[in-house]
């Protein structure tokens, strides 16, 4: 089983064209798909699956195809047998049991009496075991949401799979077991993530880059030595051209000092062989006609050399990263940033927190990890202060703490990045606060654009500056799940601002090569009410 794509063109409604006459065909296997944000991955999945309809081209899937997207539009009163699409067949099932001949019932039914079985071992397979078929969605966890759309897929029987960032919002436990469906899928498989060990599981990763698609063998370790090989290719190739333009820019500067002396050279003895003035003038213009000769060629071979280092200048040019420092938000060895005893919360009717003591230092580097549903989000909520305690004392660093949520909600969306800022940091002057925006990567006119029009990356980016610049600036930095919904260099980004930060921070995220870049030194488990250390 496969898809191909044919001569595929999409516009949005504005006329912005998003691809223009794509070809390409996806074989059985894993295929990860790769790209910066705003790229088209999103988009070019609808489409394959039908949710889309393209300007142009065909689309040729060949088995049944499933698609689980990034968004999931399931309401929150949905029960789970309805959003598996098995509640009518059940309800049928259930009609024929209790003793209900009608024709309609078997029609619903048709080849699945098994369905029940099937679905319960779905769930379990995918860490829904304790998950009943009459419960509602707004009573579970954004992870076990997505496990659950996953299962409404797999329960369809697909030949082609289409799954659009699987492990947002995933504990590592749920990503194991979406791991497990990955290595043993039969069919195609085509994945769009930035999650670096699923894209491990690969046999394939397609790079999505200018509406055009390129293949590279293998899994994304492969894919990053592949291209990191031709990234310091091209940069031998800048450094040749770079030699070749000051080469020929020297000898260029050598040829006309030489053109000048055989000048001044020629006048003196001009003046003292005693010529006449028209043959004087003739060898004259000779001389000078040769001399402008010789730098035209210089100048031709200096336009050449200058072409050849721009060439190769933009085609090595390499994914932006974030450089800053950040010494306001240095926190001494040892220093409290937070501190509770006896901290117990609730949510939902749950328990999240159980009589627990915490305490922060800095410049501590905290990941908190759990299953999903165990209340990080709400633990994080409760240090910035954002939620009090049912009971239990806690106190912080008032004014110094800054809690960045899934949302990404701390900005004003109707105001430019600029002016958010500004009223973050209101003593900054102006100049310094374009130039930092420049070092976040909002250079010229991006840093006016309004907060309500910029992709996850950049809206995490303006919200870091922010954060991080902030009056105060922040020594605890409380983060959920930041690379969710962040293409691969977005996320190098945010490791690059996090490395720079000098205060205390917790994160929670399951994404362990993220966790391994940004230097976490302590590991906190959240579950069942209890706060334990873990070995990661």
């Amino acid at each position: 089983m496969s898809f191909s794509v044919s001569e595929l063109s999409f516009s949005w409604p504005d006329d912005t064209p998003v691809f223009d006459r794509l070809s390409f065909t996806v074989p059985e296997g894993r295929t990860g798909l790769v790209a910066v944000n705003g790229a088209g991955k999103s988009t070019l999945l609808k489409l394959v699956a039908g949710v889309l309809t393209p300007a142009g081209g065909t689309i040729t899937v060949r088995g049944v195809p499933g698609y689980l997207p990034q968004h999931l539009p399931f309401a929150g009163d949905r029960t789970v047998a309805e959003v598996l699409g098995v509640d009518r067949v059940i309800a049928a099932l259930h009609a024929i049991e209790a003793g209900d001949p009608a024709e309609e019932h078997f029609a619903t039914v048709g080849n699945d009496w098994d369905i029940e079985e099937r679905t319960r071992a779905e769930l379990d397979r995918l860490g829904l075991a304790e998950v009943t078929l009459d419960r509602r969605l707004g009573t579970l966890s954004g992870g076990q949401v997505i496990s659950l759309g996953l299962a409404a897929e797999l329960l369809k029987r697909p030949d082609v799979l289409l799954l659009d960032e699987p492990t947002n919002n995933l504990d590592r436990d749920a990503r194991e077991r979406l791991t497990g469906v990955v290595r043993s899928w039969p069919g195609t498989l085509l994945i769009v993530s930035h999650d670096r060990e699923l894209l491990d599981e690969m046999d394939r990763i397609a790079e999505l880059d200018h509406g055009e698609i390129t293949w590279f063998g293998g899994n994304f370790s492969a894919y990053e030595e592949s291209v990191e090989a031709d990234r310091e290719t091209l940069d031998r190739q800048v450094r040749s051209a770079e030699q070749d333009l000051k080469r020929q820019k020297r000898e260029a500067q050598q040829a006309r000092e030489r053109a000048a002396r055989r000048a001044s050279t020629a006048s003196r003895n001009l003046a003292s062989a005693g010529l006449s003035r028209i043959h004087a003038g003739n060898l004259k213009r000779g001389a000078e006609v040769s001399a402008a000769r010789s730098a035209d060629v210089h100048g031709d071979r200096v336009g050449q050399a200058q072409a050849r280092y721009d060439q190769a200048s933009r085609a090595a040019r390499q994914d932006d990263r974030i450089v800053i420092e950040l010494p306001g938000t240095h926190v001494p060895q040892g220093r409290t940033v937070f501190h509770g005893e006896g901290l117990t919360a609730g949510y939902g009717g749950r328990v999240i927190l159980d009589g627990v003591d915490l305490s922060i230092r800095g410049p501590e580097r905290i990941a908190l990890t759990g299953p999903n549903g165990a209340g990080k989000s709400t633990l994080l909520r409760l240090l910035s202060g954002d939620q009090a305690p049912d009971s239990g004392v806690a106190t912080r660093a008032v004014g110094r703490t800054a809690y960045l949520s899934q949302r990404l909600d701390l900005l004003d969306p109707a105001r430019s990045v600029a002016d958010n800022l500004a009223s973050f940091a209101p003593a900054l002057p102006d100049a310094e606060r374009m130039n930092l925006l420049a070092r976040f990567l909002f250079r010229g006119q991006r840093a006016h654009l309004p907060v309500s029009v910029l992709s996850g990356g950049e809206r995490l980016r303006a919200t870091l500056a922010c954060v991080l610049f902030a009056e105060p600036a922040p020594q605890l930095l409380l983060l959920d799940e930041p690379t969710n919904n962040l293409d691969l260099v977005s996320a190098g980004q945010l490791e690059s601002a996090l490395t720079a930060y000098q205060g205390a921070f917790v994160v929670v995220s399951h994404d362990e090569r993220f966790l391994a870049e940004i230097g976490v030194g302590r590991r906190l488990r959240l579950a069942d009410g209890r706060i334990t250390p873990s070995g990661g």
